[in-house]
């Protein structure tokens, strides 16, 4: 398995601290052992609009020097600006287009070959139906932007959070409908228990269009600390085959998480189960 750290946890979203410059997570996550990083889009480490060319090279070299890759880049949904791409409103849906798009050129500059598609919310007021619509014309022009640079889409279902793709069949009628090759489907286990279904079962039903998982125990947990047996999930993965990053998005919603203690247990516990694996 190839193993990545969501740096949110580091960062200062949601919660504001503890908080940590991105030069100094890549380095720890390193030391610690991880393959790859999934980079979260948001102050202080990777708000696409405050990377000059310059610093972007600088934080490739940086990766480079540290031998651990850019996993994936994950925008920040919700806030001040948004990023709904399901929203109401059109002047939010091209913002939101237009931010997925410069989020695809910093995954280029860094070398990271996944964005994921937090597929949007709805509104009070507006249709589901219509919700869909737009969401599903904004992944079609966020993809189609991709597709040249070689950029993966993953459509992540949220139902924790969100009320428009909750199920690993929303993420995949979604997906089909975009009808692009380089548009997948994701999932993290936080929503999948949301939802009280079996998160292996995600694994086995996404199959071949699996391209990348989160993996987080009961309420943003390090795996192996909230009660989740991922042991069947790890397995679900071997058996389909999944060549992506079995990646951690955990410790990130309490001022209380000490980031290097969870990304150190996530990764032990992972790695011991890996052992059982048939």
């Amino acid at each position: 398995m190839k193993y990545a750290f969501n740096t949110f946890c580091y960062s200062s979203f949601p919660a504001w601290v503890p908080a940590y410059p991105l030069d100094e997570v890549i380095k720890r996550l390193s030391r610690i052992g991880y393959d790859g990083i999934e980079i979260g889009c948001a102050a202080p480490h990777a708000w696409p609009y405050y990377l000059n060319a310059e610093r972007r090279k600088e934080i490739r070299r940086l990766l480079e020097t540290n031998g651990i890759k850019a996993s994936s880049m994950l925008p920040a949904p919700g806030g001040g600006p948004g990023v709904n791409p399901a929203s109401a409103s059109i002047e939010e849906r091209r913002w939101t287009v237009q931010h997925y798009k410069d989020v695809i050129d910093l995954a280029t500059d860094l070398g990271a070959p996944t964005v994921l598609y937090v597929a949007g919310w709805v509104i009070y007021g507006t249709r589901e139906q219509d919700a869909w619509k737009y969401c599903l014309e904004s992944l079609r022009e966020i993809g189609e932007y991709a597709r040249p640079k070689q950029i993966t889409i993953c459509v992540e279902p949220t139902p924790s959070n969100g009320n428009l793709i909750d199920s690993a069949d929303d993420a995949l009628l979604l997906m089909e409908q975009a009808g692009l090759p380089n548009v997948k489907v994701m999932f993290d286990t936080i929503h999948v228990l949301y939802r009280n279904e079996v998160p292996s079962d995600y694994v086995y039903t996404m199959g071949k269009h699996l391209a990348h998982i989160h993996l987080s125990d009961s309420d943003r947990r390090a795996p192996g600390q909230g009660g989740m047996d991922f042991l069947p999930v790890l397995q679900a993965l071997k058996d389909v085959g999944f060549e992506g990053y079995v990646t951690m998005e955990v410790g990130l919603k309490s001022r209380s998480s000490h980031p290097d203690s969870i990304a150190r247990a996530s990764l032990d516990h992972l790695k011991g189960l890996e052992k059982q694996l048939k």
